[in-house]
């Protein structure tokens, strides 16, 4: 096994006390001009949303897959939002850009590859895709560093110790989360968790996942969670242990692979 790979990073990425590993989201008129590697194989137009549009009232059985198509979870799917939608939605059924098989991880039980350029995440168990989700990464200045990384850490309730929810008095929550690489120079930590997965690059430095459970809490939206890929994940790699909920080192954890340049 190869241990976890530490890392040095750009001064701006690194002063903990000014950025946080998540990052206050810009607002964003359109997606539609996010160009991924994998639209190539979907025929798409551009819709703009308009007051009362939800996912399941415009793409019924599809609206998991549309959400997917745009790496983008239901709390930001907002009026005045122009979104890419599948000329044929049954073309993106099980939607994801993620090869079906990485010969690489072939002899790993559990492997993890996050392909920034297409703002998705895949685990693999030998080699073969068991399942994927959009990922929220580092914005332009803040970049998530490739690289060969090992989870050595999970953090079930994990939550920033600098910076609250906007609003709020209370500490910004990273729940499920997934240590993968450290920076001992400056002691900060680099993870994979639960957050807003708003269809850009919104974080300075790790990576996020769906939670509904944590924006239903939050924000009261949405009022039933359905998206919760960050605890599928964490369940995944942390399910044999004995797990309290509270910060645990692991030994031995998914080696974890990040490729690609963000699309913006």
């Amino acid at each position: 096994m190869k241990p976890l790979v530490i890392i040095k990073l750009p001064l701006l990425l690194l002063i903990s006390n000014v950025i946080p590993c998540f990052a206050a989201l810009n607002k964003v008129q359109t997606l539609c001009d996010i160009p991924y590697p994998s639209d190539r194989r979907i025929e798409w137009e551009c819709m703009n949303l308009k007051q009362r549009d939800n996912p399941t009232r415009l793409f019924g059985k599809y609206w998991q897959d549309v959400l997917r198509f745009n790496r983008i979870d239901r709390r930001h799917f907002i009026a005045g939002l122009s979104v890419k939608v599948p000329k044929r939605l049954e073309e993106i059924k099980g939607f994801t850009p993620m090869p079906a098989v990485y010969p690489n991880a072939a002899k790993e039980a559990k492997f993890i590859l996050i392909d920034q350029s297409e703002l998705f995440l895949g685990v693999y168990k030998y080699g073969r895709l068991v399942f994927s989700s959009p990922a929220a990464v580092g914005v332009e200045g803040h970049r998530v560093p490739n690289g060969e990384f090992r989870i050595d850490a999970v953090d079930r309730r994990h939550e920033s110790d600098t910076y609250p929810i906007e609003g709020t008095g209370d500490a910004y929550p990273m729940n499920y989360g997934l240590r993968f690489a450290v920076d001992r120079l400056n002691w900060i930590s680099y993870w994979i968790h639960g957050r807003d997965v708003p269809g850009i690059p919104a974080s300075h430095g790790c990576i996020g996942l769906y939670d509904e459970e944590m924006q239903s809490r939050y924000y009261r939206d949405p009022k039933e969670p359905i998206l919760v890929d960050a605890k599928r994940l964490y369940a995944w790699v942390a399910g044999s242990l004995d797990d309290s909920g509270r910060f645990r080192k692991i030994k031995n954890g998914p080696r974890v692979l990040i490729i690609g340049n963000p699309p913006v």
